[in-house]
């Protein structure tokens, strides 16, 4: 488990509370159902994506959120030759209809797939919507208020990763 000790998951788990019985181990299923509980995995969770170019559509068309509970409830843009398109069970709508889309649909989560220039704006409103987790798409570094949960992919980064552990990658091994 990648240089991890029975002991250090067993001490890791105890933060979350008690796990199996001592000298039995664990119930598989029942430690596998309380994770998904502690890691939020047995709820769904309404997405809106902001951006229906290439990496909004791909997001969007993505069956696998479906499968973790992850329910795209709204696509966004500003290009009228994509407001209307369908995508699935949701249609691309125009962007200045977020916020009373919102009041219906209460999103939790917002994906930003849009340029550089244009995220803080999103990120801003999305944020005074009242949405506490954003993920993010845009090359740029973003600020949000302290409760609000900020994750970017950055591709360029995670390929720079990848050429990192490849130049340094260990013939022996």
């Amino acid at each position: 488990m990648g240089g991890t000790t029975s002991a250090q998951v067993r001490k890791d788990l105890s933060f979350f509370g008690s796990f199996g019985k001592r000298g039995l181990g664990y119930s598989v299923p029942e430690l596998s159902s309380r994770l998904r509980e502690i890691l939020g995995l047995g709820s769904q969770w309404r997405v809106c994506i902001i951006g229906a170019g290439k990496i909004g559509a791909a997001l969007a068309r993505y069956a696998g959120f479906v499968e973790r509970g992850f329910i795209v409830s709204g696509v966004y843009d500003t290009d009228s030759d994509k407001i209307g398109s369908r995508w699935g069970a949701v249609s691309v709508r125009d962007v200045a209809a977020l916020e009373s889309d919102n009041a219906m649909m209460q999103f939790q989560i917002a994906v930003l797939a849009v340029p550089a220039d244009d995220a803080q704006l999103l990120a801003d409103r999305v944020s005074a919507m009242g949405i506490k987790a954003i993920l993010s798409f845009a090359p740029v570094q973003l600020t949000v208020p302290a409760d609000v949960t900020l994750r970017t992919m950055n591709m360029a980064m995670e390929l720079e990763g990848l050429t990192f552990a490849l130049t340094n990658r260990n013939p022996e091994r």
